[in-house]
């Protein structure tokens, strides 16, 4: 007697987990198991059918163009060297505060992720432009250490994020409506960032001393070196919100205009343009293999009937659609201790998006919740990614220092998250907007 297959699509979520923590890439891992699942359910014939069309539909879809195209983006701006002018210049307005050189690190962080699109990414780098100016400060290492961690968490909420263009074509969503839905929660959840080092800061001075304060003219005068940047992402967002573009059409004009301020900068030689079109071929090519392996397991899903018996299963609870979305992002924060954001919206989006749908919730509000739900995971100790990515830049800050001092953004994480429950326009007003 056969298994049923119901109890295949179970089966084959465990098995993708094993693989998974034998350190296999997850697309292959998914790939694996999404063919071996679809031979079991349906035959060879059908599964190498399927493993025949899939890569080359994937890859050749244009809507799949909006990938390298803010990958390429952001390789452009990282080297023309933006971080380190975005932390001078938000240092130039706030770091005359307590807390002053954290806040300035969020801030530039903040700026970073606009043009990044990568959690990891955003901490690594502005670890390494932030942590010897701490220093300098006497800035407790533990505590600016966490600061920068938590500002990471912005690299895949605010746009463009990886992160949504992921989910966008996973759950086929609008990728401008994901971007433009970042926005507000993105600045929100900066300046909570930046309210909680205040405080700190202003209860415990000696863990992040005010620095000098610099005059009106200095701080006028550092803008000119991040206004191109600037521009260039109201430019783009604008542009998608009153329908001036599509996302693909914005990636292309944010890579030409992200060119144009390398050039501009100086920048422009042979080393960062082979840097830039290397760096973005390698994550192209990460992404689509992540994409490939995600279509093939979710056609093993969708054959399985498991995320479907999941969403009724759900729906029919006798409890508020609130707990079980609480609850779905209880398991978010888990999986975020242990696993990459990319890899967790490709696995879990074709299980918990019919149950999302079913409980009556807006994709794209979820899309917003089920990031910011992974990120809190990537700063929750005891394994959070962005913590020790920001101990891989800064080797002499021992991890438990920055355990102690991460809890408040923590906090302020849950209760963003409350926030967005509550009031779920702010991630859906300016989609709302769009034409």
């Amino acid at each position: 007697m056969g298994l049923t297959p119901l109890l295949v699509g179970v089966i084959g979520i465990i098995a993708l987990l094993c693989l998974l923590f034998t350190g296999i890439s997850v697309g292959i891992a998914m790939a694996i198991v999404g063919f071996t699942g679809f031979i079991y359910l349906m035959g060879f014939t059908p599964a190498f059918g399927l493993l025949m069309t899939v890569p080359y539909s994937t890859v050749a879809n244009y809507s799949m163009s909006v990938v390298p195209l803010f990958i390429l983006m952001g390789q452009f701006a990282y080297h023309s060297g933006i971080s380190e002018d975005l932390f001078k210049t938000t240092n130039k307005w706030l770091g005359h505060l307590p807390g002053g050189l954290s806040m300035a690190s969020i801030g530039a962080s903040a700026g970073f992720a606009a043009i990044c699109g990568s959690s990891a990414a955003t901490t690594a780098t502005m670890g390494a432009v932030a942590l010897p100016e701490m220093e300098k400060m006497k800035y407790n290492k533990g505590f600016s250490a966490a600061c920068l961690a938590a500002g990471g968490t912005l690299g895949i909420l605010i746009p463009p994020s990886t992160g949504f263009i992921l989910y966008g074509v996973v759950s086929e969503q609008s990728i401008g409506k994901l971007f433009i839905a970042g926005i507000i929660p993105g600045i929100i959840l900066a300046s909570m960032y930046m309210l909680t080092i205040y405080f700190i800061a202003r209860r415990r001075p000696e863990l992040a001393p005010a620095g000098a304060k610099a005059n009106w003219k200095e701080r006028i005068y550092s803008l000119k070196s991040t206004w191109g940047m600037l521009v260039l992402f109201i430019g783009i967002m604008g542009g998608i919100i009153f329908g001036v573009f599509t996302a693909n059409e914005a990636g292309a004009m944010g890579a030409f205009g992200s060119f144009l301020f390398l050039v501009g900068k100086g920048k422009f030689n042979r080393h960062n343009i082979i840097k830039s079109l290397t760096e973005t071929m390698n994550t192209t090519a990460m992404v689509f293999l992540i994409l490939v392996g995600a279509y093939i397991f979710s056609y093993f899903l969708t054959l399985s009937t498991l995320p479907q018996a999941m969403a009724t299963f759900l729906s029919t609870l006798p409890v508020s659609p609130y707990i079980i979305i609480i609850g779905i992002l209880m398991i978010y924060l888990i999986l975020g201790c242990i696993m990459d954001s990319l890899s967790m919206i490709v696995i879990t989006t074709p299980i918990f998006l019919p149950v999302i749908m079913k409980l009556g919730f807006d994709p794209i509000w979820y899309g917003v919740m089920m990031v910011v739900a992974m990120e809190q995971g990537q700063i929750t100790p005891p394994v959070g990614l962005n913590l020790y990515v920001i101990t891989g830049v800064a080797k002499d800050i021992p991890m438990h220092t920055v355990f102690r001092h991460i809890t408040p953004f923590v906090i302020t994480l849950v209760i963003f998250m409350f926030l967005l429950i509550a009031f779920p326009n702010l991630a859906l007003f300016l989609p709302g907007l769009m034409k």
